[in-house]
């Protein structure tokens, strides 16, 4: 590994960093110190350490604003024009995915059960470790303080997600970047069903009894795979 990797590794080599460069990558907006410390529930200073050390590797570029506002002028973080191809560790995932999921469908409709039942527990799992990690009690936390860490861990999956809440109590979830593309193009209602089934399997261990209604998809053509999320 040359210097210049070892540098990149080094900068996302930290988790909370990787998920900042993941915040940043996906913002529509450039991004402020304050941004990153609301999103992530950290100290501005500690969230400014981080954008600078992705900043010094040349993977976030940063301008001033000059939006005019009084007061210390803001610094806005975007992703740099750097192309950067990483890997942690250094193996091909996406791969040895393709490979379980082609090995699943193998063996007809009991390996799709089995898929979707995967991306259920896949699901489930990340969600209950993120809560952990957080400190959230599900018995007392608001709908907010759910929602802003189910976007949360879902950011850090790479799907630029959006949620949105309705006036008749739903709520809209968007996924705008499918990290099963490839594969979904192959198989394209099981991979879809796995992938449901983690995003459900996310939103029931928050929210309890809910129904995940998928209305659009980008496997059909669409910009984004979108959602109507119903409690109950």
């Amino acid at each position: 590994m040359d210097q210049d990797a070892q540098k990149l590794t080094s900068a996302l080599a930290d988790p909370t960093r990787f998920s900042i460069y993941q915040f940043v990558a996906y913002s529509k907006e450039p991004i402020t110190v304050q941004d990153v410390a609301d999103h992530f529930a950290i100290h501005p200073n500690v969230a400014r350490l981080h954008l600078t050390k992705l900043e010094d590797v040349n993977l976030l570029t940063a301008v001033s604003d000059k939006s005019g506002k009084g007061g210390r002028p803001s610094r806005l973080y975007s992703l740099s024009e750097q192309v950067v191809s990483l890997q942690f560790p250094p193996r091909d995932y996406q791969l040895l995915a393709d490979i379980a999921i082609e090995s699943l469908l193998s063996l007809g409709e009991a390996g799709e059960a089995a898929l979707i039942h995967m991306g259920h527990r896949i699901g489930t799992e990340m969600a209950k470790r993120a809560i952990v990690q957080s400190g959230l009690n599900l018995q007392t936390a608001t709908l907010e303080e759910k929602l802003h860490l189910i976007h949360r861990l879902v950011v850090a999956q790479g799907l630029r997600p959006d949620i949105e809440k309705l006036e008749d109590g739903k709520l809209r979830f968007r996924v705008n970047n499918c990290t099963f593309s490839d594969t979904a193009k192959k198989y394209p209602s099981a991979v879809c069903q796995m992938h449901n089934a983690l995003l459900m399997g996310i939103f029931e261990t928050y929210l309890g009894n809910i129904e995940l209604r998928e209305d659009d998809s980008m496997i059909r053509g669409c910009k984004s795979c979108n959602y109507t999320v119903i409690q109950f």
